[in-house]
């Protein structure tokens, strides 16, 4: 028997749905973006290259990015609150690349409206935040694709098949990332916002973070401050933690270790310019990731180490290079940007209901383990994780 409080959940399930369009294979798709920011506007960019597609409403908290967006989005609604952009019934999916700190909230206000969603990584600013979102996909049964572009990317999907599952690897101990140099994460605020803007909605944008005054940096470079994002670990590791999830079919970490720190870019960010990660798997092997915003080093790839070979593989190609003096090196080359192909996944599982290459569950998975080294950095000590119940483990 249904309490008062179950009896309201139920019908707001069965609201929901009710206005949920079943597409057919010929429907037009009509799409929400939350986030107009630069990932935002190339992700809709990618969206409008199907003809199907249709951007129907657009939200930011700046007017200005809001009016560059409207632009590339004739005909389509403008907003500075994401809910009022989902009160809009025609929408079919909403594609949310907001700060990290909004993903949960807009996702599962998104998820329980209707929409099915398409969230820029990582799917969580914390570890808690991840079940939540997954029960909420289920229970509205939505189609969730996290933006981990990897899982759709073809040469991707050859190294796993091919190499990697069909065991040319041998016995896969290590799994070595990096991501090294990456100016995203030294952006300068420009003059037009060292004065707040009439026009930017600071509360808005803090959401869920406690206050603080109006601060250009943490507006504009907000990956560098653990308040709005996890640093480089979630931002650049959750994309290569997933494509080795992938590989290895296994996403269970069971402990965490991390150094690292703010060591020379003393410009008030609280995510370390240099990390170190190392995670540990049940079925005997460790994946590590490095970073450092130091300009002497560039270069972002994933190195799988077998007993029988090594594959290097980055976003433009792979290198397969089997054990023994002599042995011939295997290269794959990307036909097109992943993205590409990571949309079109979705719009087609939009119409399957089939779940998709980057499912909800997926993302929370890969941004979980991306978290756990985030915390044994934060704590100064080894983390010990069950991944079944998906908890820490007391000191």
């Amino acid at each position: 028997m249904l309490n008062r409080r179950d009896l309201f959940r139920t019908a707001a399930v069965f609201s929901a749905a009710s206005y949920q369009r079943i597409l057919g294979a010929n429907d037009r798709i009509n799409l929400g973006l939350v986030g107009a920011g630069d990932r935002g506007s190339f992700v809709m960019s990618v969206f409008q290259k199907n003809s199907s597609v249709d951007v129907k409403a657009v939200c930011d908290v700046y007017g200005t990015r809001l009016d560059e967006a409207l632009t590339k989005a004739k005909g389509a609604k403008g907003f500075n609150d994401h809910r009022k952009l989902l009160e809009m019934k025609e929408l079919d999916a909403v594609l949310v690349a907001t700060p990290d700190h909004w993903h949960a909230g807009c996702a599962i206000d998104a998820v329980r409206a209707g929409k099915d969603v398409y969230c820029e990584k990582p799917l969580t600013l914390k570890i808690e935040e991840g079940p939540r979102i997954v029960k909420e996909a289920r229970i509205h049964d939505r189609v969730f694709q996290v933006g981990m572009q990897q899982r759709s990317g073809p040469h991707y999907m050859k190294a796993r098949d091919e190499y990697i599952q069909a065991g040319k690897l041998g016995k896969i101990t290590l799994a070595r990332t990096w991501w090294h140099g990456n100016s995203y994460h030294l952006r300068k605020a420009p003059p037009a916002l060292q004065t707040q803007p009439s026009n930017l909605d600071w509360a808005r944008f803090l959401g869920p973070v406690k206050w603080r005054e109006y601060d250009p940096q943490q507006y504009y470079n907000f990956r560098a401050y653990l308040d709005f994002g996890g640093g480089q670990v979630t931002d650049l590791f959750t994309h290569w933690i997933d494509a080795v999830h992938m590989f290895m079919k296994q996403d269970d970490p069971i402990s965490a270790s991390a150094a690292g720190g703010v060591y020379n870019y003393k410009d008030g960010r609280t995510a370390p310019d240099t990390i170190n990660v190392l995670l540990e798997y049940p079925k005997e092997w460790t994946a590590t990731f490095e970073a450092t915003l130091a300009p002497g080093i560039q270069g972002a790839a994933i190195e799988m180490c077998g007993t029988e070979g090594r594959l290097l593989i980055s976003r433009g190609q792979f290198e397969f290079t089997p054990v023994g003096r002599g042995a011939k090196t295997e290269i794959v080359k990307a036909e097109r940007e992943l993205t590409i192909d990571h949309v079109e996944n979705f719009l087609d599982c939009m119409r399957t209901r089939k779940r998709p290459n980057g499912d909800v569950y997926i993302g929370h998975r890969s941004a979980q383990a991306s978290h756990l080294g985030n915390i044994a950095y934060l704590q100064k000590r080894q983390i010990h994780f069950d991944p079944v119940r998906e908890e820490i483990q007391p000191l």
